[in-house]
């Protein structure tokens, strides 16, 4: 009975010896000689992997959280039939922990001259440029006996983009910039407005804001309204030194840092602002300038994707500088560093007048929930510790933000999930108060 498949091949390889020739084992070659032309056979017919052609097309960024596709083209120009498995290796990073095997191996079967696309769905887990490192591809006989194999490198980048959790809150701090900006009935006027237009007067207007002779030449009363100053420059600064490396829950401070650095960008620049993006530790990472409104955001999230913490103590002297250089006089400046004391009071605070005397200073900084966590535990002696711990470490962030406070500078410090909403309130309050 013959047998054929793996099981031949198994069965050849476990009853051949290995050794030098020997007369003696005529017999057993002539009765596996069948097995040897089926195994040739099955090689010869298998289709080359080397003459391949592949090509890629498909997304060339993501959003850090989604799913991209990247679609790869394999072309058989041989004159026999493609039966193969292929893997198509990018790295780790590029897929959900624990599907990397499912996700990047793939069978195909191409006829002689055809060709097959076949996609490839990456779920990246880090930000970043993800690019594909090659494809291997195992081509078999119609009897999967032997097989031919080799590699091609087909290059592809993936950007992963920030995934800016925090534009949910974009509506709503929009709508309180239409308030500002006079188009509701709640307005406002202080030192940084200026005149918008007339309306008529309803019960409740501050009468201060009535317009006498605009009322005397008509007959109801006038009231002026105004909108917070446009074509304000704000410079958003991110402090990408070691002490945004470190994690507050699954990410490092600087992520949580870049999503408020997001929702401000997009807020200001709705409200008629201009806004810049620098940042810096010991030299500049990125800086991102003299976009238009509506090419600003797209520019600091392709700037931010590639962004990483330096394990490396921030130079506050130069950052100074650099900003001082970056920003015309009278802007805002956005400083998203850390409040822990030592970093502010060594390095920021005997530098911090330089920027304070030509502009307005805004220092929003990331706070561990977990500090709050522990400040409330109770029932045990570790807890009651820890709690001890926590109270000291939230003082010494109150006492620091009160040195910043008494500097003219305001403070923004909360928690990663509140941080982005916190800071475009705090901008808002700054239009709304005229000092902006």
């Amino acid at each position: 009975m013959a047998v054929t498949g793996r099981a031949a091949l198994l069965a050849a390889l476990g009853t051949l010896p290995v050794g030098l020739w020997d007369p003696s084992w005529t017999g057993l070659l002539t009765v596996n000689t069948p097995l040897a032309l089926a195994c040739a056979c099955d090689f010869a017919l298998a289709a080359p992997v080397r003459r391949l052609g592949l090509t890629r097309s498909g997304d060339t960024s993501v959003r850090l959280g989604e799913t991209a596709e990247v679609q790869l083209t394999v072309t058989n120009p041989s004159g026999r039939p493609l039966r193969a498995d292929l893997r198509d290796a990018w790295p780790p990073s590029s897929w959900q922990p624990g599907t990397e095997v499912a996700a990047s191996r793939q069978s195909l079967a191409i006829p002689a001259g055809e060709r097959r696309r076949l996609t490839t769905h990456l779920r990246p887990t880090r930000r970043g440029d993800h690019r594909s490192d090659r494809v291997t591809i195992r081509s078999y006989g119609p009897l999967r006996l032997f097989a031919r194999q080799g590699t091609h490198r087909v290059p592809w980048t993936v950007r992963v983009l920030p995934p800016f959790t925090s534009r949910k809150h974009l509506p709503s701090k929009l709508a309180r910039l239409r308030e500002l900006d006079g188009r509701t009935s709640v307005l406002t006027r202080g030192q940084g407005t200026e005149f918008d237009s007339l309306r008529d007067y309803v019960p409740g207007d501050d009468t201060r804001s009535i317009d006498w002779r605009a009322t005397a030449r008509q007959s109801t009363v006038a009231i002026r309204t105004w909108r917070p100053e446009r074509d304000r420059h704000i410079l958003l600064v991110l402090d990408t030194g070691r002490t945004s490396a470190g994690r507050v829950g699954d990410a490092p401070r600087l992520d949580a840092s870049m999503d408020a650095a997001l929702l401000l960008a997009a807020l200001a620049s709705r409200a008629g602002d201009r806004v810049d993006l620098l940042a810096y530790d010991r030299r500049v990472r990125a800086l991102v300038q003299g976009r238009s409104a509506g090419d600003v955001l797209p520019s600091l999230v392709n700037a931010l994707a590639t962004l990483e913490p330096e394990l490396i103590e921030t130079d506050a002297r130069g950052l100074t500088s650099t900003a001082l250089r970056t920003a015309p006089r009278s802007s805002l400046i956005v400083l998203l560093t850390s409040l822990d004391a030592a970093p502010i009071e060594e390095g920021l605070l005997p530098v911090l007048s330089r920027l304070t005397k030509r502009h307005k200073v805004l220092l929003a900084s990331v706070a561990d929930p977990r500090i709050e966590e522990m400040a409330k535990a109770r029932g045990s002696v570790e807890a009651v510790y820890d709690a001890a711990a926590a109270a000291q470490a939230q003082s010494e962030r109150r006492r620091t933000a009160e040195q910043l406070t008494r500097r003219g500078v305001t403070v923004v410090d909360a928690i990663p999930n509140n941080l982005a909403p916190a800071l475009a309130d705090a901008y808002l309050s700054l239009k709304a108060a005229g000092r902006l």
